[in-house]
């Protein structure tokens, strides 16, 4: 997969980084305000605004709003693919003095996997990118409409990490939660903003990228070990997620 992408809009007052699933560490500067969406899960240990650190598990969803003047540091050793946006001077992100999370927003976590999509692409269209960041930093402004996540639900996103190249059915997943298939997929888009069966097909892409940038593994072997039904099926997953074939991603990133 590729490194930190990133793109300068607005005469670089507005500054789009995509982060990789990649181990980090970090801080913040605290003159940017910053607005960032978790595309992938997160786990790792962070301090906010102090040296105080403690764990975090960020599911993917998960909007995060910093003001200027708050500095964040965080550490993980897996990290997770994350949609970042910096803003800097006069802005509409604004949450008080202190750093808010918004889980299973739905509207940020389309937003983030679109600018994923257009910052990937070979050729940058700068309009298409500058009116989806400027979509996505409104949202502070509207109403989220987002819930706190369910503690069952981790259950249900381990397993698919844990067994996403395996055929999983909705009714598998729900004997994991503990309810019945209606209660699971409304719960689940409620604290993550899709569906299992979206979340899935996510997962198994981000394990396909990582194969198709590292070696020269067969495409059919890939998408087997992902969990796809076939080569055809990776590449329409790719094609409509990405807007690219799983040869041309191998090109383009390959970092072998």
């Amino acid at each position: 997969m590729p490194g930190v992408l990133e793109h300068r809009l607005l005469d670089a007052r507005l500054v789009l980084q995509l982060l990789p699933a990649a181990a980090y560490s970090a801080r913040d500067p605290v003159q940017w305000q910053t607005l960032g969406v978790t595309l992938e899960r997160q786990r790792g240990v962070h301090a906010i605004d102090s040296d105080h650190r403690e764990d975090f598990d960020s599911w993917p969803g998960t909007l995060a709003l910093t003001p200027k003047g708050v500095e964040v540091f965080s550490e993980s050793l897996s990290g997770g693919e994350y949609l970042l946006a910096r803003w800097q001077g006069e802005a509409p992100l604004i949450a008080g003095a202190r750093r808010v999370q918004c889980p299973g927003h739905a509207r940020a976590l389309a937003l983030g996997r679109e600018m994923r999509r257009l910052l990937l692409a070979p050729v940058r269209d700068v309009l298409a990118l500058e009116q989806c960041a400027l979509a996505f930093i409104g949202l502070p402004q509207q109403q989220a409409g987002a819930v706190a996540s369910m503690p069952r639900l981790e259950l249900v996103l381990q397993q698919i990490a844990d067994q996403y190249a395996q055929p999983l059915s909705l009714a598998q997943l729900a004997v994991t939660y503990g309810h019945n298939e209606l209660r699971l997929l409304r719960d689940f888009r409620r604290a993550v903003g899709i569906t299992p069966h979206a979340w899935i097909t996510e997962v198994r892409l981000q394990a396909a990228r990582r194969l198709l940038a590292h070696g020269d593994l067969p495409l059919a072997a890939i998408a087997q070990d992902c969990g796809f039904a076939h080569q055809s099926h990776l590449g329409s997953a790719l094609r409509h997620s990405l807007g690219m074939t799983p040869r041309s991603y191998r090109q383009r990133f390959c970092i072998s």
